[in-house]
């Protein structure tokens, strides 16, 4: 029995020691070269040197888009005479008129000749345009299919005319009056 119990003992004790040499052999040997094999550091430049500098580049803004763009400061104002009716915006900075008698609904806006450009919710359209007293005035058949995309872009339209910064106005209803008053 005694024997027995040695022989268990002896179990007991090596039973642990493949786990240590196992675990032994998961440290390696030390890496990179020791303080004596490393080279010397490398003596400091006679000629100082400024320290880098980061420009930053300058932030380049894309275009915004007319749609995103802030409303011109304004109201429309809508007014009805006996030989049609109109709607003017701010201070006159743009009028939709329309007159009655050759059933023409005109757009006017401050500008410098060329073709005015009216864009909406569903497209842009060049409308010519003639020059009158610094102003540009641009017509069509109040039966035309744009002004039907004026009075129902969605929030704004553009104007745009040559030598002027873009209008951006509110699709109001005083724009639709205007375009009903032609066509009635």
């Amino acid at each position: 029995m005694v024997a027995k119990r040695k022989r268990g003992f002896a179990l007991n004790l090596m039973m642990p020691c493949p786990a240590l040499v196992l675990l032994a052999s998961c440290v390696g040997p030390a890496s990179g070269p020791s303080a004596a094999q490393r080279p010397p550091a490398p003596a400091p430049s006679a000629v100082p040197t400024r320290p880098a500098q980061s420009v930053a580049a300058a932030p380049v803004s894309a275009p915004v888009d007319w749609q995103y763009r802030p409303l011109t400061p304004g109201t429309w104002r809508y007014e009805s005479d006996a030989a049609g009716s109109l709607a003017s915006f701010g201070a006159d900075a743009a009028v939709l008129r329309c007159d009655r008698a050759s059933r023409r609904v005109s757009l006017r806006a401050a500008g410098s000749g060329g073709a005015m450009t009216v864009r909406t919710s569903y497209g842009a359209a060049a409308w010519p345009a003639a020059g009158q007293g610094g102003q540009l005035v641009a017509a069509r058949a109040a039966s035309d299919a744009i002004l039907d995309q004026i009075a129902y872009s969605r929030g704004k339209i553009a104007v745009e005319t040559p030598g002027q910064p873009a209008l951006i106005l509110p699709a109001w209803a005083e724009l639709s009056r205007v375009i009903e008053d032609c066509r009635g």
